[in-house]
């Protein structure tokens, strides 16, 4: 091949890549452009204010394309299906309790974004942030509204695989205290004090005692559900094959994301109840794979997310085993209810 048919064989490769991206970000500016736009037969979304105290209502990131995109929406738990009522506030990862928001945000940055926790007061006005060193992923208030957690993604993306890293974060919304890592914790495995340089937290999820607390715990390969001490600096083994536990309003059951053998890879989790008080485990009448830390909307309905046209969408199955899971709502993800008294402390045992 002489020099000018190399010279214009590179460039005829050049002018196809240069091509090829054009395309790309012309579709992506498309795509952009048509999440802006209400879509046909979607819910219906209008402004106005949302508060974090109203009985009966159900808070949550809107992910219905049009205007109010990713904003915090709201709608009667009782018919979540009705209209939206949209915030204007936009946030990735949401939970509230007791009048306490948490809202883990995008930054969006001319090279790559960075992220951010907002505390929130009961009528969405920012109360204090925070920096996240990662994509977040999970977020919850514990039920007194005193403390808030977000767990993000510090290398790797999803939780399916072993080759991610996780950081979990606690704040005391009151004083401002920030607990950046749990892994400064002291961990009791089966009895023992454990230390490992692989260990990996997420998923924290509060009782109503202000001390307690429950997370995931992986290391060597496996996962374990482990309850936390704020006044001790302590985890605690307690249950093997958790992950993203959610604590039910009186305390005393744990929802949660289990691994079950012969599942795909990709795809490997099934929803259960462990019962704290005997260690039982339940399975949930829900046939797909849930990577979502499940909500308790009431002390007998879990309530997750499972991917949708427009994200995700919102389901609900029996706390109990029986029955069978059913939609609730389209293009939505990281509910929170809202109104609702916190439950009376459980007996913890410290």
């Amino acid at each position: 091949m002489t020099a000018r048919a190399r010279i214009l064989t590179l460039l005829g490769a050049v002018l196809v890549l240069a091509a090829v991206a054009v395309t790309s970000v012309l579709h992506a500016t498309a795509r952009a452009d048509r999440r802006g736009l209400p879509q046909a037969g979607g819910p219906r979304v209008s402004p106005a204010e949302v508060t974090l105290t109203a009985p009966g209502r159900m808070v949550f990131r809107n992910m219905a394309w049009g205007p109010h995109r990713d904003e915090l929406t709201t709608v009667p738990s009782a018919d979540p299906a009705a209209p939206r009522t949209a915030s204007g506030l936009k946030c990735l990862r949401f939970h509230a309790a007791a009048g306490t928001g948490v809202c883990l945000q995008a930054v969006h940055g001319p090279v790559s974004d960075t992220y951010r926790a907002l505390i929130l007061d009961a009528r969405l006005e920012e109360r204090a942030r925070y920096d996240v060193p990662g994509i977040p992923s999970r977020a919850r208030v514990s039920p007194s509204g005193h403390f808030a957690a977000w767990t993000a993604f510090v290398g790797g993306d999803s939780y399916a695989g072993t080759d991610f890293s996780t950081r979990a974060a606690i704040v005391d919304v009151r004083t401002g205290r920030l607990i950046p890592t749990l892994e400064k914790f002291r961990v009791v495995k089966d009895g023992r004090p454990y230390t490992s340089p692989d260990v990996n937290f997420w998923g924290v999820t509060f009782a109503a005692d202000d001390r307690t607390f429950y997370a995931t715990l992986a290391t060597k390969g496996r996962t374990y559900l482990v309850r936390g001490d704020l006044a001790a600096n302590t985890l605690t083994t307690v249950h093997q094959n958790v992950e993203c536990p959610s604590l039910s309003p009186d305390g005393t059951r744990i929802a949660y994301k289990k691994r079950v053998p012969g599942l795909p890879r990709d795809a490997p989790w099934h929803l259960y109840v462990l019962d704290l008080r005997t260690m039982r485990e339940t399975p949930l009448a829900e046939p797909r794979s849930v990577d979502d830390q499940a909500v308790w909307q009431d002390p007998r309905t879990i309530v997750y997310a499972l991917p949708g046209d427009y994200g995700a969408d919102l389901y609900a199955v029996p706390a109990d085993g029986t029955g069978h899971s059913r939609r609730i709502s389209t293009a939505a993800v990281s509910p929170a209810f809202t109104g609702r008294p916190a439950a009376p402390a459980p007996h913890s045992g410290h």
